[in-house]
């Protein structure tokens, strides 16, 4: 795992990130049209974020990994179907706290009916029911109520995909060598020894190692601000989401 908490942000910043517009909800508006491609590709995300958060809560809701799984893939599956997305309201609170309640919903159902089965080849694309269960086993047992792992494995999974996006920026312009070299500076780890490590290393200057270390700091805040921004109802609330998701990794 990368890193156990989210990086300072300071001040927030004048601009908006450009690429989302300040009264959408990102991805789950995009999620609503699935006919659409960047409707498609939006679901497609949605579900890449929130399947093992899901699964995890489901977990230790106390169902077994068989049924978790059989009730995570369902749960995608009916979202997809009924295109129940379309329906998240902005006006009642934070994307994911709508999505648990639906999960909640659906898992009371199923378990009263008894229903849940295996769904074979036709699952949640992208659903690996191995990695879902090695990463549940690693999980903390002993204090972690399910909504509160729902919370902490969704940030965690946000700070993944950051990391991920940063590291293609970094392979797309040449400069692999320098973030395998400089990604542990992200969570804090290393010293100055490490800094004249890393320029013997890269023959770079120590201040030149520095200078890279800031600005790899400041893309990676630049892109979770962005990931974040697809989850919220307004540019305005991205610093009080990025406060929520700190909390739910302390």
């Amino acid at each position: 795992m990368f890193a156990s908490k989210l990086p300072s942000l300071g001040a927030p910043s004048s601009e908006p990130p450009h690429r989302f517009p300040p009264t959408s909800w990102g991805l789950v508006g995009k999620a609503g049209q699935p006919f659409t491609p960047e409707g498609k590709q939006a679901l497609a995300t949605l579900c890449e974020l929130y399947w093992y958060p899901i699964y995890a809560f489901v977990r230790r809701c106390g169902a077994p990994a068989d049924e978790a799984q059989d009730l995570t893939q369902g749960f995608f599956a009916r979202l997809l179907e009924k295109n129940n997305i379309a329906t998240a309201d902005q006006e009642l609170g934070r994307f994911r706290s709508w999505l648990i309640a639906c999960v909640k919903h659906y898992v009371g159902n199923e378990r009263e009916r008894a229903c849940a089965k295996k769904r074979g080849g036709g699952g949640l694309r992208g659903f690996d029911a191995e990695r879902a269960e090695r990463c549940y086993q690693a999980e903390p047992t002993h204090w972690l109520t399910p909504e509160r792992l729902y919370e902490r494995r969704f940030a965690l999974e946000l700070l993944e995909r950051t990391l991920a996006s940063l590291k293609a920026h970094y392979e797309e312009t040449g400069q692999g060598q320098l973030f395998e070299a400089l990604k542990g500076r992200l969570s804090g780890e290393g010293d100055e020894r490490r800094h004249k490590e890393v320029a013997a290393a890269l023959g770079m200057s120590v201040g030149a190692v520095k200078t890279a270390t800031s600005r790899m700091y400041d893309r990676y805040e630049q892109i979770l601000r962005e990931e974040v921004t697809h989850t919220v109802a307004r540019v305005e609330d991205v610093d009080d989401e990025l406060r929520s998701l700190q909390l739910s990794l302390a």
